[in-house]
């Protein structure tokens, strides 16, 4: 067997103890620091683990031995810096989306990366996802254009809502969720968007004025096909609707739906499916529906840790089998680039094109 990958997890919140628990499990890594600026967070994953040193800072795990991967898992304005850290001490990438707070210095980390012969994989959980993937591939079968309509809105409180004030000292919602649903609609239409706009509503006082908590694009791609994506964090959102993942085209739909979603503020509930909905526009001679409407079970789905360690594993086998990136890496900086232009737009309230 191969020496493992002597990896360093920085951030023990909520993705990094997934992440952990996967680095942990699969026998080509070799957990060596974890790393959190809450002493409470690090030394409470470290006691779960079964004991692995814990660092205040990614310079102190690097100084206390060889590491041949670094993986990224703090808050987003954190992330140039830290993946540049690691890519600057010869490791191996992998780093919670967004890659970057611009698209520049997104370039510049995917050159980087290039540059030292590093693999970097973004966490973009839903490519991974065993259900959202035949969600994707129904929805190339509908037919151009596609109307892609979805939403995550999340009614937070407690720890959970100073996690997203948190977040919302950077980047909106459209911004830190949208990269996914985004890099969804760019995997079912594969085509170039070419416009997108915006508006946002700033519903707290417990937020910068500049900030807006609830927001929505739209994105108009080059065949025709447009998409629609909502999201809204805090106590004030709303429950009903907040979980809408729907795909239409000339030839039918094709829904997510989940009779017993939980609530919004569910981590579990984000990327679980329950079951696929497709449906078929076609018409018999009486002018009734042909076809019935087809349920895929996605019943034995994995959960939030289960994903987390396919995306290790994909992370695993990049390092292992040299795999070209290239590909992924364009993928994040193009999605990053679409929601940085519905940011722009719900500020200035005028159409992006791209």
């Amino acid at each position: 067997m191969k020496n493992p990958i002597k990896i360093i997890v920085v951030g023990c919140g909520n993705m990094g103890t997934s992440h952990a628990r996967a680095y942990h499990q699969l026998d080509g890594f070799q957990l060596v620091g974890l790393v959190s600026r809450n002493p409470e967070s690090r030394e409470r994953l470290s006691a779960e683990l079964g004991g692995y040193p814990t660092f205040s800072s990614l310079d102190q795990a690097l100084a206390h031995g060889p590491a041949d991967a670094v993986s990224v898992n703090t808050y987003p304005d954190t992330h140039a810096a830290l993946v540049r850290q690691a890519l600057d001490h010869h490791c191996h990438v992998f780093v919670e989306k967004p890659l970057a707070l611009t698209v520049a210095e997104s370039r510049e980390l995917v050159n980087l990366a290039l540059e030292k012969g590093k693999k970097m994989v973004v966490g973009y959980i839903l490519r991974v996802h065993p259900a959202w993937e035949k969600f994707v591939s129904l929805a190339r079968e509908l037919g151009k254009p596609l109307v892609m309509r979805m939403n995550l809105n999340q009614q937070s409180s407690g720890q959970q809502w100073y996690t997203h004030k948190q977040l919302l000292r950077s980047m909106s919602p459209i911004v830190d969720c949208g990269v996914h649903y985004v890099d969804i609609m760019c995997l079912m239409t594969r085509s170039r968007p070419v416009s997108v706009s915006a508006i946002g509503a700033h519903l707290s006082d417990e937020i910068d004025k500049d900030m807006y908590n609830y927001g929505q694009l739209q994105v108009r791609f080059e065949d025709g096909s447009v998409g629609w994506y909502e999201a809204g964090w805090g106590p004030m959102m709303s429950e009903t609707a907040f979980f809408v993942k729907d795909v239409i085209g000339p030839r039918g739909c094709v829904s997510i739906q989940d009779s017993e979603k939980g609530d919004s503020d569910d981590i579990e509930g984000h990327s679980k499916t329950g079951s696929l909905r497709l449906h078929h526009s076609q018409l018999d001679a009486d002018g009734n529906f042909a076809r019935e409407d087809e349920i895929v079970s996605t019943a034995d789905e994995p959960d939030h840790d289960g994903l987390c360690r396919l995306e290790q594993e994909y992370f695993l086998k990049a390092i292992r089998q040299d795999l070209d990136l290239t590909d992924h890496l364009n993928d994040a900086v193009h999605s990053l680039q679409i929601v940085l232009a519905a940011d722009a737009s719900a500020r200035s309230g005028k159409t992006v094109y791209l």
